[in-house]
C-alpha cells in the first residue's frame, strides 16, 4: 500500500471529535430506508474529515534487538463472511477507540479513504463499524470517490463534482 502523504494542515489541531453534521447525517441513514438519506450521509462524509486506523502489522515481539524483526503499520480490513474485505474508517476519535483503542488515528479525506481500498482490493468502506452509525460504502460509488470525485444534491437528484486544474 502506498504511504500516507504528510497530514493536511487543515487540520492542525483537530482533536478527533466528530462533526456533529456528519453523525446526523449517519444517523438518518441508519434509520432511513430509501436512497436519499443514504445519499445524503455520503455526500456529508465526502466533505469530512475521517479519521483511516492504522495498526502495527508484523513481528515486534521477541527477546532483545533484532533487526530482522520489524512491524510496518498498516490500514485495518474487515473481512466479511462472504469473503470480502472492505476499509475501516472513523468519524471521530471515539468510534475509533470503541473498535480499537491501540489503533493510530490517520486524518484523511473520503477520497484518500476510497483510494485505498481501490489499491488493495477492497469492495467496501466501512464507516463507524463499532457505532454510533454504521454505513457501509460499495460498489461504483469507491470508484468514483477515489478518482477525487465529491457527491452533491443537486436541483434534480445527485451528481459528482470533480476539479480538474487548468492548464
Amino acid at each position: 500500500m502506498k504511504t500516507l502523504g504528510q497530514p493536511n494542515a487543515a487540520w492542525a489541531g483537530d482533536r478527533g471529535e466528530p462533526d456533529p453534521q456528519v453523525r446526523a447525517a449517519l444517523s438518518a441513514a441508519a434509520k432511513a430506508s430509501g436512497p436519499d438519506d443514504y445519499l445524503a450521509a455520503v455526500a456529508a462524509l465526502c466533505a469530512a474529515r475521517l479519521l483511516l486506523p492504522i495498526v502495527a502489522d508484523g513481528d515486534e515481539g521477541g527477546d532483545g534487538p533484532d533487526p530482522d524483526r520489524h512491524a510496518e503499520m498498516a490500514a485495518v480490513l474487515m473481512t466479511s463472511a462472504s469473503g470480502a474485505s472492505g476499509v475501516l474508517a472513523f468519524t471521530g476519535l471515539d468510534a475509533l477507540q470503541a473498535f480499537d483503542p491501540k489503533a493510530r488515528p490517520v486524518p484523511c479525506t473520503l477520497d484518500e479513504v476510497a483510494a485505498t481500498a481501490a489499491e488493495v482490493g477492497a469492495s467496501a468502506i466501512v464507516v463507524d463499524v463499532a457505532g454510533p452509525h454504521l454505513l457501509v460504502i460499495e460498489g461504483d460509488l469507491i470508484g468514483q470517490l477515489a478518482a477525487g470525485r465529491r457527491l452533491v444534491r443537486m436541483q434534480d437528484g445527485w451528481g459528482w463534482l470533480s476539479v480538474t486544474s487548468g492548464g
